[in-house]
């Protein structure tokens, strides 16, 4: 009698209908699917990459009157580079970030862990009260930097609930300007820190607390010697998160005090769009982009390896 049953020698059926004509693999078809979410994505990212490079290789500036492709004419390798290794501008206002980070990040996360603390129990209102706490990481940057420029003005509410004088000046003032830009970058991102640092508390263990409770250990001795040894990864991924973050603040600055007094406040993203907008070297700017993206994507690459290295007091 005639086999119909579709099967080889060894007994395995034999494909057939749609799948034989794609070859026996839905993975194939899958990737024919994504293929052109895929490119679109490529294009997105790796098109402006290689356009940073190029561009950082050159001087033009769209104020040359040559179009970009024609940048190579205007070569200088590694002038660029060599002028932001040069820049007193650029190096003041990359330590300008870099004392806002070393300021707030810290302050953030101590806020953000009390907080954690705080709700990892259940208490009456505990939702409502979560819903008013991250309602400053949902605002609009820009937003933000608005509610603070008109809170800061002189005849504003600070001055007026401190007992200040109207003549008491933040946002000019040399001294007090950059205080007005860490409390809003405080009190924005103080929810984001303590977001993630909730979720990695509630997945600790509860027995192990339990346990540690009932042999008498007091909630201090939990916190160290339980809580905080396993909240590691997700602690450093959020201090990285945020390292990185710290270098893109701008908007704040936009629109509280624009970079000064002078430039007093000028971070490096704003010393960027300066150069990009007010100066137009792109050829500059894009070297000094590139060269700040390879750093923090060294430094986030060494915070997640610290993260993921096993803790050797377990």
């Amino acid at each position: 009698m005639p086999n119909n049953n579709h099967s080889n020698h060894t007994g395995a059926p034999k494909a057939v209908g749609y799948w034989s004509q794609v070859g026996s693999s839905p993975e194939r078809l899958g990737f024919w699917m994504t293929l052109p979410t895929v490119l679109l994505l490529l294009f997105i990212v790796v098109f402006p990459a290689i356009m940073q490079v190029y561009l950082s290789i050159t001087m033009w500036s769209p104020l040359d009157g040559t179009p970009w492709y024609l940048a190579y004419e205007n070569l200088d390798f590694p002038g660029q580079y060599w002028r932001a290794l040069l820049d007193e501008e650029l190096w003041n206002a990359l330590g300008r970030t870099l004392f806002i980070m070393v300021v707030t990040i810290p302050i953030q996360f101590v806020l953000g862990m009390g907080l954690a603390t705080l709700f990892v129990d259940e208490f009456p209102g505990k939702k409502v009260f979560y819903s008013i706490l991250l309602t400053p990481m949902m605002i609009v940057p820009a937003v933000t930097g608005l509610i603070f420029y008109l809170c800061f003005q002189s005849t504003g509410p600070i001055n007026n609930h401190l007992g200040l004088p109207i003549n008491f000046s933040w946002l000019t003032d040399t001294n007090r300007a950059m205080i007005t830009i860490i409390v809003a970058d405080i009190w924005q991102w103080t929810p984001l820190m303590f977001l993630i640092l909730l979720a990695g508390m509630l997945s600790v263990p509860n027995d192990q607390i339990l346990a540690a409770r009932l042999l008498g250990a007091s909630e201090v001795q939990i916190f160290r010697r339980i809580v905080l040894p396993r909240m590691k990864s997700v602690i450093i991924i959020v201090l990285a998160l945020r390292t990185v973050e710290s270098f893109k603040i701008f908007d704040s600055i936009s629109v509280m005090t624009k970079g000064g007094p002078g430039v007093q406040t000028e971070t490096i993203s704003y010393y960027i769009y300066r150069m990009t907008f007010g100066d137009f070297e792109w050829g500059y700017v894009a070297a000094i982009g590139l060269s700040i993206l390879i750093g923090l994507t060294v430094l986030a690459v060494q915070l997640l390896k610290l993260g993921a290295k096993p803790d050797s007091n377990k």
